[in-house]
Order: structure tokens, then C-alpha cells, then sequence
């Protein structure tokens, strides 16, 4: 029986192993390795030599468990994710070990073991143009590496006759992009289709690549070559949808994902980006909008039904729940200013707190919110099914998605039912769609009492105040005197992304800017294409261009100092600001709102409200321009709310952690009381 280790005992138990590592007493030494790690489960040597031992004795899935911990551990040591690439690969299991190997190159491009064991995958794979490619990377950067020379002459016999290492070229191009070098991807996706022009992914990659860094001009280019070789390819068709979203053309977007879900209806990713796509458009209203929504679960989620069992969770209604919060966001995202606040405020006592957390690079907001929970789970690179039993093996009692159908959403595991109560909060307030997922989170303002909340599948759970409680992540960031004072003119001003721009709000603001004479509009627009289509359309308003100031994207910092050349800032709809109307106000600037009929729409409502100005919410587009104009004519009055918004927010409970994490706590505790009291169904909430 292997011995306890202190942790003050660690390093002088890891030196001691490490050399009978090194003398060849491997049993003594992996006993030791597993001492340490009993002490310190974060310790990545210790994990990274046991894989070590594991793959020489060729005990690969233990390999690939102790390779994969020290990876976690220490995410940017390549050298751990190529043995874990390499194990994966021994394993055949050539999609992991791809993504693995990648994200060493990522982190280190030089690295000839990731291309030796890269290569060995396409091989394997029945690629050999690809294969060849790795290769002979491999030979420029270390010419000694060992097998190497044979690998080649192997793989040169296995390929046909003019073949070419394009494909392998694009794979790569594309992995790379996915671990966030996308330059070093779209320049080596251009050389392959120097290679080889006709080859259809490659464009579509390229494009994809391109779309990413906001080359849209570039990546509508390459869409549009990708379908003149291959008209029917639904990726491309689905790729060009998200440029066209990004670029004005919001309408022609929605056909081109429909017609890549008429291509490609098994899809789960283009659905759900299909009906995001559909919160933004004024043609779809709340009802048309659920039905899509169920349409998803028709075809993606009721399959997976048959996999749930019914669970076995302790029936006691007011014992401590286990709670657990599922997301990609777990860093640097819009998600953590809301994270935070509830986190960092939960009562640890009545509630254990289990965050699943797909993160591929973490960062120092990753190490702060996990701090702040009972159990940290990495769930990046594990499939929906073995993400789903993880969590039932953890009994959770009450699970939350944070993403519904935004970007890397897994809704799959939901699908799946691995906690008796399922509940959609944050990534918008809207529907899932799910009958797997119970309950949604909103508030009294976003669906007032009396209000139709048959358009969501879920059934609500009203908070008492906000659906959003705010924390800015960062403290030396201070607001300014009103610009106007200065300027001698307003400067109104969106942050917003661009995309929820539409005809309808340009002309609204066109008619602002035209009823407040020399007052200029800050907007955040790409250069290119979305900014050229814009500018044209308050042209067409009869607003000169030159008072439209465009802004670039910019980092946290910067972005919020932008505030400090805005005096007002208006709202989109139909969907409104969330979190950069929170940004704005927190910087002093009021944000004129419009009420919607869709409840994406009455985010500026419920934020005005906890803050007690009702006064800047419009319920016509008439009384939207007078709210502008009545604020640009009283310059006191935006000096008074500039200097008084920060510390209005501070005391509201927009900004109210510990009382917003009581408010989602009963929530919860409702929920699961709601599930106590069924005749041991495992199902949610009835509706």
C-alpha cells in the first residue's frame, strides 16, 4: 500500500523517483509518481514521466489519462501534448491525436517530433501527399531524427501518381488556426492552393480562417471560388452565411444557412448558429423563433432521449445541492463579467459548485473563477456521451448551460439528461428549444408578469430583479468629463457589434443625428466590406459619411476609454446591448433604449430599471429620437448621470453579487423541490 506524501514531501518524493527512473526501477519509480500526484493532483511532472513509463509498457490508455492530466496542468508545454498526440495516435484514435499535435505546433512550430508523430497520423490515415509533407518537415528541422528517411521512402511508395501535399498542407493550416495562429494557417492554406487551386476545402478553410480575423472582404472572395468548384459543398455554404452575418447582408445569410442545413440537416453547430442568427432579424418574431428552436431538438436532441436513465439523486429537498455549470467561457469572454459576481458569491454551505469547463487555453480569469468553485472539471476534448456520464457519475443535482446555441454550445450533453434539473441562463434570454432542458432564467422587466411564456420551451424561473449581475474585471479604468463640454458637439456613440445593426436602426439613428445638428455617431465596423456597406446606408439617409466615426475592435482597456469621447450612446434592436450597454453605463454614458416585442429586445428595459431610469427607455421610435435629442439639448443632465452612473450601478443590483447569487440560488432550490415532489420521474419541469 503506497505510502501518504505531505505536500511539504513533494519535490524531495518527485527527485526521488525520477531517479529510479533513471537507474531503470520503474515500478518504484511510477509507485512514487502516483504518491506524488495522491499529494498534488496538479503536479504535471509527475503525471507527464508516469505517462512516460505507461508508454513504454505500452499501457497506452494510461498513457494517454497521464499525458492528458499533465497537459491540463501546464497547457502550454508542447512537449507534453505531443507524447499525448503520439499515444492517442498509437491508440488510433487519429482525430484527438490531431488536435493534440497541433496544439503543439501551436505553442512551439519548430517542434519535429510534433510533424515526426503529425505525419505518422496521415499515413496511417491513408494520406501520403500529407504524410510526405510532415516528413520532410521533420528532415529540415532535425535531419537526424530517427526512422524518419524510412517513413519517407514508405510513404513515397504509398503515394499516387501526381499527388501533391496540398490537402495535408490545408489540415494543418486549419489546426493551427483552431489553437490560435490563424495568420500561420491562412499563409500555409495560400501556398497549398498555389499547389493545387482546385482544391474546394482548401478555399472553403481559407475563407474560414479569413472570416475569423475579420477579413471579410478576403474570405467572401474565397467562399465564392469554393462554390464555383463545388456548388453543393453545404460547409461552404454555411461558412459564407457566418461572413455575410458579419458583413451587413443579414438577410442573405439566413438563406445561405438554410440552404446549408438543406444540404446538411444532421448538423447540430449550423442549426444552432442558424437560429442566433434568426434573434437578430425583426422578420421573426418569439413564435416562428421557438418553433426553429424545436426543430433542433427534433432532429439533434429526442435521439439521444433513449440514453437517459432515470436518476438516482437523493430526493431530500433541502439538502445541499450539487450544481453544476457547463461552458467554453471559463476565461477572458463577455461570460466571465457575469461569472464572477455568482461564483465568487455562492454559498458554498448549502451548494457545491462544479464548473465543467471546455476552455482550450486558459488564462488568468480561468485560475480566478476556479477558485472560486468546489470542483473544476476539463472537459475540453471529451465527447458529449463521456461528458454526460461524467457528469451523472458526479451526481449533479441541478445543471446550468451557459451558451445555449452560441459558439461551442453543448447542448448534446443536455440532450443527453445527466441531471435531474436542467436550467438555460446567460448566453442570451431566449429558448433552447430543448425538452430536455427545464427551466430558463429571466426577470421581471425581460418577461413582465402577464406576459406570453409559451414562446419558450423551457419553463421561466423570474428572478426578483436582474437576469444579469455585472462585475467589469477591471478597477483602474476611470470615466471622463462630458466630452460635449469640450467638443461643442454630441458624440453619440454604439460599441456594439455591428451585425446587430439593421436598415431599421439606421434609419432611427439617422433620424437622431438629423434632429441634433453636427453631432457625430461612433460605431464599432471592420474595416472593408461591413464598413463600406454601412456608411452607404446612412448615405442613404442623407448623413454625410464623415459623421460617422468608425472604431476597430479593440482590447478590454482601450475599448472601455472609448467611452470617454461618447456623451450618449444608443441601442440596437431588435436585439438590444447586454453587455456593452453595462460597459457604457459603468463608464458614465446613459443608454437610450427601445422596448422590443422579442425578450432580446427588452435588455435595455431591464437594465434601466435596476438602475431607476426609466427615463431613457423608448416604446416607440418616435419617443426613442426625443430621449436622444432631450438628452443632447441638456448638457447638465448628462453631466450629472456621467458623474452618478458608476456609483448607481455599484449600489444596484446590477452589480449586487452576493444578492444575485441568493436570487439564483433559490432559483435552483425551487427547481430541484419542483423535482423532489415528482413520483420518481426523472424528467424536468412540467409544462
Amino acid at each position: 500500500m503506497a505510502r501518504a506524501v505531505v505536500a511539504s514531501d513533494v519535490t524531495a518524493t518527485l527527485q526521488t523517483a525520477k531517479e529510479r527512473h533513471r537507474a531503470g526501477r520503474v515500478v518504484e519509480a511510477e509507485r512514487l509518481y502516483r504518491e506524488v500526484l495522491a499529494a498534488d493532483p496538479h503536479n504535471h511532472e509527475a503525471a507527464y514521466l508516469s505517462g512516460v513509463l505507461a508508454s513504454r509498457a505500452n499501457q497506452l490508455e494510461a498513457a494517454v489519462g497521464m499525458f492528458g492530466r499533465a497537459a491540463a496542468a501546464a497547457p502550454d508545454n508542447a512537449t507534453y501534448h505531443v507524447h499525448l498526440g503520439e499515444a492517442q495516435r498509437r491508440l488510433r484514435q487519429f482525430g484527438p491525436a490531431t488536435f493534440s499535435l497541433g496544439r503543439a505546433l501551436a505553442l512551439k512550430p519548430d517542434l519535429a517530433a510534433a510533424y515526426g508523430s503529425l505525419g505518422l497520423v496521415f499515413q496511417e490515415t491513408g494520406d501520403a501527399d500529407g504524410a510526405i509533407f510532415c516528413f520532410e518537415r521533420v528532415v529540415a528541422l532535425e535531419p537526424g531524427f530517427p526512422h524518419v528517411r524510412q517513413w519517407i521512402e514508405a510513404a513515397q511508395k504509398a503515394r499516387p501518381a501526381g499527388g501533391s501535399p496540398a490537402q495535408a498542407m490545408v489540415a494543418i493550416a486549419s489546426v493551427l488556426a483552431c489553437h490560435g495562429r490563424r495568420r500561420d494557417g491562412i499563409a500555409m492554406a495560400r501556398r497549398a492552393l498555389e499547389i493545387d487551386p482546385k482544391l474546394a476545402y482548401g478555399h472553403r478553410n481559407l475563407a474560414n480562417m479569413l472570416c475569423d480575423e475579420e477579413l471579410v472582404d478576403e474570405a467572401l472572395a474565397s467562399y465564392g471560388r469554393a462554390l464555383e468548384i463545388s456548388p453543393d459543398d453545404p460547409g461552404v455554404w454555411s461558412g459564407l452565411a457566418r461572413a455575410q452575418w458579419r458583413c451587413y447582408r443579414h438577410e442573405d445569410s439566413i438563406e445561405s444557412f438554410r440552404r446549408a442545413l438543406d444540404l446538411r440537416p444532421e448538423r447540430s453547430d449550423d442549426r444552432s448558429r442558424y437560429l442566433l442568427q434568426l434573434q437578430y432579424s425583426p422578420r421573426f418574431d418569439a413564435r416562428a423563433i421557438l418553433e426553429e428552436a424545436r426543430q433542433w431538438d427534433l432532429h439533434h436532441a429526442r435521439p439521444l432521449a433513449s440514453s437517459s436513465a432515470a436518476h438516482a439523486n437523493d430526493r431530500s429537498p433541502e439538502r445541499r445541492l450539487r450544481v453544476g455549470y457547463v461552458s467554453p467561457s471559463f476565461k477572458f469572454h463577455v461570460h466571465a463579467f457575469f461569472l464572477f459576481p455568482l461564483l465568487s458569491s455562492h454559498d458554498h454551505e448549502r451548494f457545491e459548485i462544479f464548473c465543467y469547463s471546455d476552455v482550450d487555453q486558459p488564462d488568468e480569469i480561468t485560475a480566478s473563477l476556479r477558485r472560486h468553485a468546489d470542483h473544476w472539471r476539463i472537459t475540453s476534448g471529451v465527447d458529449d456521451a463521456a461528458m454526460a456520464a461524467g457528469i451523472r457519475d458526479d451526481r449533479i443535482d441541478v445543471l446550468i448551460d451557459l451558451t445555449m446555441h452560441t459558439a461551442d454550445d453543448r447542448l448534446l450533453v443536455f440532450a443527453r439528461k445527466p441531471a435531474p434539473v436542467q436550467i438555460a441562463w446567460l448566453g442570451y434570454p431566449g429558448t433552447t428549444g430543448l425538452s430536455a432542458i427545464d427551466y430558463r432564467i429571466t426577470d421581471p422587466h425581460l418577461d413582465p408578469p402577464g406576459s406570453d411564456l409559451t414562446v419558450y420551451s423551457e419553463e421561466s424561473l423570474r428572478l426578483p430583479d436582474t437576469f444579469w449581475c455585472y462585475s467589469p474585471l477591471v478597477t483602474d479604468v476611470a470615466s471622463s468629463a462630458l466630452p460635449a463640454r469640450t467638443n461643442r458637439h454630441v458624440r453619440f456613440g454604439c460599441l456594439n457589434s455591428f451585425h446587430k445593426i439593421s436598415d431599421a436602426v439606421v434609419a432611427v439613428w439617422a433620424r437622431v443625428l438629423d434632429a441634433v445638428e453636427g453631432s457625430r455617431l461612433v460605431l464599432r465596423i471592420p474595416p472593408g466590406g461591413p464598413r463600406r456597406e454601412i456608411l452607404a446606408a446612412f448615405e442613404g439617409h442623407g448623413v454625410a459619411s464623415e459623421r460617422i466615426e468608425p472604431v476597430d475592435t479593440q482590447r478590454r482597456l482601450p475599448y472601455l476609454a472609448s467611452y470617454r469621447n461618447i456623451d450618449v450612446c444608443l441601442d440596437t434592436f431588435p436585439y438590444n446591448g447586454h453587455t456593452t450597454s453595462l460597459d457604457s453605463l459603468w463608464m458614465g454614458v446613459p443608454v437610450v433604449t427601445l422596448v422590443g416585442t422579442r425578450v432580446v429586445g427588452r435588455a435595455g428595459l431591464s437594465q434601466a430599471m435596476n438602475l431607476g431610469l426609466p427615463e431613457l427607455v423608448a416604446r416607440s421610435e418616435d419617443e426613442y429620437v426625443a430621449i436622444a435629442l432631450g438628452l443632447a439639448q441638456d448638457l447638465d443632465r448628462l453631466a450629472e448621470l456621467r458623474a452618478t452612473l458608476r456609483s448607481r450601478m455599484e449600489k444596484s443590483p446590477l452589480m449586487d453579487g452576493p444578492r444575485f447569487a441568493r436570487a439564483m440560488e433559490g432559483a435552483y432550490r425551487s427547481a430541484w423541490r419542483t423535482w423532489c415532489g415528482r413520483d420518481g420521474q426523472s424528467g424536468g419541469a412540467a409544462r
